[in-house]
């Protein structure tokens, strides 16, 4: 059946290096929208959308067979939406670009939750970075049950100022922030809870 399958998707590269074709097998599928000039449009969210609920498997389903393993979007920072909602959070965010926002999936334990955001915030300014603030994540539960609904974390965003750094600079600070939060907050979340950052980036 493999070999069907290589004769209709065409020819591997030869083996070289680490690269064996042997390994090569399909997966559960990716979707790519884009304006080709680059241009920013809300369509390519929605159409981001449409691709995703017309994946036909998008991961595993859980012992509860309601539960899959999820699936997202990547997309630019929206400087807008952010710029609209952190007025009323207080927070004064820098121009475009020099500032990054981390997706974090927070334990549903309120002690664990402090824990992790001390030390986000701390790592934050000792890795030479301004924290600016927290923002809560508006969501809609009512679509998930089983599994999901019970271990759902609460979903925040991490905003964080660049201080001056290029943006290329501060996507490297950002990468080093995330894998530090994530290994020390290992260390005080119980087995039980989520923590997991999704995406840090400027």
């Amino acid at each position: 059946m493999l070999m069907n399958n290589r004769k209709k998707m065409g020819n591997f590269p030869a083996t070289q290096g680490l690269y064996d074709p042997k390994y090569e097998h399909d997966a559960c599928g990716v979707g790519f929208v884009v304006n080709i000039d680059g241009s920013k449009s809300h369509a390519i969210i929605e159409n981001g959308l449409k691709v995703l609920e017309n994946l036909v498997h998008r991961g595993a389903i859980g012992g509860d067979l309601k539960t899959g393993d999820g699936a997202g979007i990547l997309f630019q920072i929206p400087d807008a939406m952010f710029r609209r909602d952190c007025k009323h959070l207080g927070i004064r965010l820098p121009e475009p670009g020099s500032y990054g926002v981390g997706m974090f999936f927070m334990p549903q334990s309120r002690e664990s939750r402090e824990k992790c955001i001390q030390i986000s915030e701390n790592t934050v300014n000792a890795e030479g970075l301004g924290f600016l603030g927290w923002r809560p994540v508006p969501i809609d539960d009512s679509v998930i049950d089983g599994q999901s609904k019970e271990e759902q974390p609460v979903i925040m965003q991490c905003l964080v100022s660049g201080k001056g750094l290029e943006a290329a600079t501060l996507e490297r600070k950002l990468y080093v922030v995330r894998k530090v939060v994530e290994s020390r907050a290992r260390k005080v979340v119980d087995n039980d809870d989520i923590f997991y950052i999704c995406s840090m980036s400027c």
